[in-house]
């Protein structure tokens, strides 16, 4: 964890779990996004039936994530009643939690273990999916990007929970 995940990480002793709700899948690229209610989240990979799987593997940009809160964000911000998250083309919608804070640390949905490795920023694409101001609509609110570290399945209705770096350390010796 660098500099910046270990001060947040002083400060986050008191976060509410959140929620998965939506789970979005990429099966190549610019094809239509898949909805499941579950899938397998591999280590190093990324999520089954996904296209970044084949990628590299060990890439810090394995899925991604943006919050419900988010989308909200974008939404008022285009004067629109809602967006879908397949629009967006992000793997994993979660709610009730700041996923800000989650930003270069870790934490475990479902079965799996993630860490968040960096701001998700919103691309040139984003004018065509949204509309005229649909990329600055999303400055600041385009998610996070994460790698898998546990492999594990889930599911929406899973809770999103932090893990603080010791927690985490003494998950990693138990598996040894």
């Amino acid at each position: 964890m660098n500099a910046q995940g270990r001060l947040i990480a002083r400060f986050l002793d008191d976060i509410k779990p959140g929620r998965l709700e939506w789970i979005g899948l990429r099966p190549e690229r610019m094809a239509p996004m898949a909805v499941v209610e579950q899938t397998l989240a591999v280590a190093d990979r990324g999520l089954q039936g996904d296209r970044r799987m084949i990628g590299s593997k060990g890439s810090a940009r394995q899925i991604s994530i943006i919050s419900e809160e988010f989308l909200q964000s974008i939404a008022t911000n285009l004067a629109r009643p809602d967006i879908s998250p397949a629009l967006l083309r992000r793997n994993l919608v979660v709610s009730g939690i700041n996923l800000n804070a989650l930003r270069h640390q870790y934490f475990k949905i479902g079965e799996a273990v993630f860490q968040a490795t960096a701001l998700c920023h919103p691309c040139s694409r984003m004018e065509a999916a949204l509309g005229k101001g649909g990329l600055v609509a999303m400055l600041g609110h385009g998610g996070l990007c994460a790698k898998i570290v546990e492999s594990g399945k889930i599911r929406c209705g899973d809770a999103v929970v932090y893990l603080p770096p010791g927690v985490y350390q003494e998950r990693q010796m138990q598996l040894c």
